[in-house]
């Protein structure tokens, strides 16, 4: 593997004022994400996971410590630095799909690239088309995202998720508001974008079957990673 991880934290801790006093959510948290890598961030509700990824994304601050993305120290960003480093690095996927219901599905993969520097408008149309084929939604792309199933409404998402290629997928709870067999599904799609991208993934669930499926589990419990021969990166 690269010398340099894609996702680092070093000492990373986020607390939140409530009734007055200050709530440690994040405590210490120190990890490696490398390239290539398919992460699963596990845990009980409340245990942080969620605030991890939007630290590790650059949509939330930490309280203290460092996050590195390819070496660069992104807690020293403003925040203009921050939304070009999401929009060139890192696509989000998150639970509910966040799509626009008055496009079809080829339009939702095309909006991100319309947001992209140097990104030439004649490309957008084929870039699309490519990574829902690439999801095997080839037939669907001109379907209203209304007219599209959840699996299928997930998987667009990941393809907009992926239309500046990021080196990065951050998804938090993908499968969370899927059946059984649309979560397997998404499954496949996620595991096909590291095969055909070779994009790091990192996942937050509470779906064990999905877990299982990453190279590494990383557990989280009340703000602190769990010491376990899963959390050492195969590095």
């Amino acid at each position: 593997m690269s010398e340099i991880p894609v996702i680092r934290t070093a000492h990373l801790c986020k607390s939140l004022p409530v009734g007055g006093q200050m709530l440690e959510i994040l405590r210490d948290i120190t990890l490696d994400i490398w390239p290539q890598e398919m992460v699963a961030i596990i845990g009980p509700s409340g245990s942080g996971k969620s605030t991890l990824m939007g630290l590790m994304g650059g949509l939330d601050s930490a309280t203290n410590g460092k996050i590195y993305l390819r070496g660069e120290d992104i807690t020293l960003l403003g925040e203009r630095a921050l939304t070009r480093m999401r929009n060139q690095k890192i696509g989000f996927v998150f639970q509910y799909f966040n799509l626009v219901p008055t496009l079809n599905a080829l339009e939702n993969v095309m909006l991100p690239l319309q947001y992209a520097p140097n990104s030439p408008r004649r490309g957008h149309k084929k870039r699309a088309q490519e990574l829902l084929e690439m999801l095997n939604l080839g037939e669907r792309m001109n379907h209203n995202a209304r007219q599209l199933s959840g699996g299928e409404q997930q998987r667009v998402a990941i393809a907009r998720a992926l239309a500046n290629n990021p080196s990065i997928l951050l998804c938090d709870e993908p499968t969370g508001n899927l059946d059984r067999a649309s979560t397997a599904l998404v499954t496949e799609a996620l595991f096909q974008v590291r095969e055909n991208t070779g994009t790091t993934v990192v996942v937050v669930t509470h779906n064990p079957t999905l877990a299982k499926r990453m190279d590494r589990i990383i557990e989280l419990v009340d703000g602190q990673i769990v010491p376990s021969p899963a959390t050492i990166a195969p590095h």
